[in-house]
């Protein structure tokens, strides 16, 4: 019983765990393609956003 109680603990950790990364990496992506603060590329080419 103690060890299935563990596993489904162990499971239901992993699943938020991955979830919370998903969401991080989501609005990493997002930020990413906003041009806050990294390099965007465009027709005349890869340099810093032309808006700030």
């Amino acid at each position: 019983m103690l060890a299935r109680r563990f596993t489904i603990v162990c499971l239901l950790v992993s699943v938020f765990g991955m979830m919370l990364s998903v969401l991080v990496a989501e609005d990493s992506r997002a930020n990413h393609v906003r041009g806050t603060g990294f390099l965007s590329c465009d027709a005349n080419g890869c340099g810093l956003p032309a808006r700030r």
